[in-house]
């Protein structure tokens, strides 16, 4: 992979003072920016060689992103000396911006794709590293360098928001947003576990075999249907299952059939209960209880 990144780095940031302050800025910076999972592995990239290097750094992050965390408002260009930007194309109205705010830091792009050379967003870095140039000594892409955390739990998703035939007893549009306010507090990968089946659009599996291959790559099934919950047991994975009837219909009929017990009635619905079977779903007696159910189907 050439040279590590500290050794890319150091040079790019010297001249520079002992208590020199660097803010790292991307994409991930701006409030009407958005930010890649590459854009975050990049900024972990870069502060962790700034440790590394004994440089003192703050990372600048959208309010919208990271709500608390240091924000371009808040970092005022006299406490920096420098300014570094990670990841993603120098281009754009909000890189003129950064110039703007930090003219008095010395600023360098690390890792970026360099569309026009020409442009005000490029020619107001002082350097640049790209990642888009052929050449000797080209730098790998940023997140390459990104060391990973622990593995988080793949969670499947699988909500029904019709069901009419229930009428006044339909608690689904609660249920819906309740999951949907709580499951962004969960640190998991969510992935849409739809079961309808379709042809022509890819989102969508097209026959029953690809759904039950899809849910047997899951940690953990979020559910208010019937079939999010048995096909999930199916496959041994532990369902986490919200009734979204008034009084329970199907689902927790079928619950009591196959013994599982993390069902929730959609009327008593809470935050509270659902971080409870959560815990237990992705322990090992969950995951255990989950396999167990397995063996009663043929």
């Amino acid at each position: 992979m050439g040279q590590s990144l500290d050794g890319v780095l150091d040079p790019l940031l010297r001249p520079r003072s002992a208590t020199g302050r660097v803010l790292v800025t991307g994409w991930f910076s701006f409030p009407d920016g958005e930010v890649t999972a590459g854009d975050f592995l990049a900024e972990r990239a870069v502060s962790a060689a700034l440790d590394r290097l004994g440089v003192p750094h703050d990372s600048a992050w959208s309010p919208h992103f990271a709500p608390g965390a240091l924000t371009l408002e808040a970092a005022h260009p006299g406490r920096y000396e420098q300014v570094l930007f990670v990841c993603g194309p120098v281009h754009g109205d909000q890189l003129t911006r950064l110039h703007e705010r930090y003219a008095s830091c010395r600023r360098t792009a690390v890792g970026v794709s360099v569309v026009d050379g020409d442009s005000p967003a490029v020619r107001g870095f002082d350097r640049i590293v790209a990642r888009d140039r052929d050449g000797k000594g080209l730098l790998a892409d940023l997140a390459l360098s990104a060391r990973t955390g622990p593995d988080k739990p793949v969670v499947g998703v699988a909500l029904t928001h019709g069901q009419g035939e229930y009428a006044r007893r339909r608690e689904h549009d609660r249920v819906a947003e309740t999951l949907y306010g709580w499951l962004p507090t969960k640190d998991c990968a969510p992935v849409a576990a739809e079961t309808r089946l379709a042809h022509g659009d890819w989102r969508l599996c097209r026959t029953g075999d690809q759904f039950l291959s899809l849910l047997g790559r899951l940690d953990l099934v979020v559910t208010d249907r019937l079939h999010g919950m048995v096909l999930a047991l199916s496959m041994g994975v532990p369902a986490l299952v919200v009734d979204p009837v008034r009084g329970g219909a199907k689902v927790s009929a079928q619950a009591r059939v196959v013994r599982w017990p993390a069902v929730i009635p959609g009327e008593t619905l809470t935050a509270r209960a659902l971080d409870r079977w959560w815990t237990w779903c992705l322990s090992a007696a969950g995951k255990a209880a989950a396999e167990r159910r397995r063996s009663m189907f043929p």
